[in-house]
C-alpha cells in the first residue's frame, strides 16, 4: 500500500524519511494532490540505470530499421572474432 502524507509533514522531516525504504517510496501530497515522491537512492539509481539501458535500446532498434539487422551468425561471428583478439 502507497505511504501518502502531506507535504506540511516535512515539518517533522526525520520522521518522513524513516518511512522512505528501497521499493517503498513516500509520496507527498500538496493541496490534496499528488506532488512529489522520495524514493530510496538504490532505486533512484535503478530507476536511472533502466532509462539509459531504454535509451540504448531504443538506438539499437532504431539502427536496425535503417540500416538492416544482423543475423544471428554475423553476431556470433563478430564475438568469436573479439574473444580471439
Amino acid at each position: 500500500m502507497p505511504n501518502i502524507k502531506p507535504v506540511s509533514d516535512l515539518r517533522n522531516y526525520n520522521e518522513v524519511l524513516r518511512d522512505v525504504a528501497v521499493g517503498e517510496p513516500v509520496f507527498l501530497t500538496k493541496n490534496g494532490r499528488g506532488r512529489y515522491a522520495l524514493i530510496d537512492i538504490l532505486d533512484y539509481e535503478k530507476t536511472q540505470a533502466t532509462i539509459k539501458l531504454m535509451a540504448e535500446l531504443a538506438k539499437g532498434q532504431k539502427s536496425g530499421e535503417e540500416k538492416g539487422w544482423l543475423s544471428h551468425e554475423a553476431v556470433k561471428a563478430h564475438f568469436k572474432e573479439k574473444n580471439n583478439e
